[in-house]
């Protein structure tokens, strides 16, 4: 059976720029499409394993879940852009707590088609800045994106751009 590689540009990462704080809310979601700056964005799993061995010899892991997190590592501040606008809001104010949350979404634009909708799901998240500044190839506020709670899975249409929930899957 042959394969196909998948090319990265079509697993795509959202971020809701009207930082709604629960997915309850995904309807009034404005999404913003991440990775212009990007060469690379992975979504670390960090996983929660301890690892034991008993006095015979065996070996017995237990899975405390994830701690899933993701560096937008550079983001290049545009004026006019959506989420420039809050995390400038961020860094000036020094905000915390649930100030930085909003919705992520992840769509796989190989898992559908565009009457259909994608696969898409959806997830509370904190958006975090960690510096601002940067050199002569402009201004930057570098970001890591912390996902928390469950994730509802979904359709995401790219002419619409609207999230249709389906389930909830398990929590991270």
């Amino acid at each position: 059976m042959a394969t196909t590689k998948i090319a990265r540009k079509y697993m795509a990462h959202f971020l809701d720029t009207a930082f709604n704080t629960s997915t309850d809310s995904v309807a009034s979601a404005s999404w913003w499409r991440m990775g212009e700056d990007l060469e690379e964005y992975n979504v670390e799993l960090n996983p929660d394993v301890e690892v034991k061995k008993n006095i015979l010899g065996l070996q017995s892991i237990t899975h405390n879940g994830y701690e899933v997190s993701a560096e937008s590592d550079p983001y290049y501040a545009r004026e006019g852009d959506a989420i420039f606008t809050k995390l400038q809001n961020i860094v000036d104010n020094l905000v915390t707590d649930d100030g930085l949350k909003t919705l992520s979404m992840e769509v796989h634009l190989w898992d559908g088609s565009e009457s259909a909708g994608y696969a898409a799901y959806v997830q509370e998240c904190y958006v975090v800045p960690t510096s601002y500044g940067g050199d002569t190839s402009g201004y930057q506020i570098p970001f890591t994106v912390y996902y928390t709670g469950e994730k509802v899975a979904g359709t995401y249409s790219t002419s619409t751009g609207v999230f249709t929930a389906t389930t909830t899957s398990t929590e991270s």
